[in-house]
């Protein structure tokens, strides 16, 4: 019982992280970005920067960038929990 306990909560962690990365990822990227836009000369470059990666997640996000982060955020969150699936199980294999 308690193998499944430790699994489950492994999971759920990996799970969080997961999706809290690309967040954090394409979040920090942006204010970085947008804190580059503040020096004499670079707000055009910035501007231009900002956009190109607000569109790629409007590709995702079927029109709204907010969802297309959300939509990259479950889908690395959903493959994190395979691959925490898959090494829990090659663990008890191998143990």
């Amino acid at each position: 019982m308690t193998i499944l306990v430790n699994f489950l909560r492994s999971l759920l962690l990996t799970i969080i992280f997961s999706f809290v990365a690309p967040l954090f990822l394409f979040g920090g990227l942006l204010s970085i970005i947008f804190l580059v836009g503040y020096f004499p000369g670079l707000q055009g470059v910035t501007e231009a920067i900002a956009n190109h990666i607000l569109q790629f997640l409007t590709i995702f996000g079927s029109g709204a960038p907010i969802e297309g982060i959300f939509v990259i955020s479950l889908t690395c969150s959903f493959v994190g929990a395979l691959f925490e699936t898959y090494a829990y199980y090659r663990y008890q294999i191998l143990r």
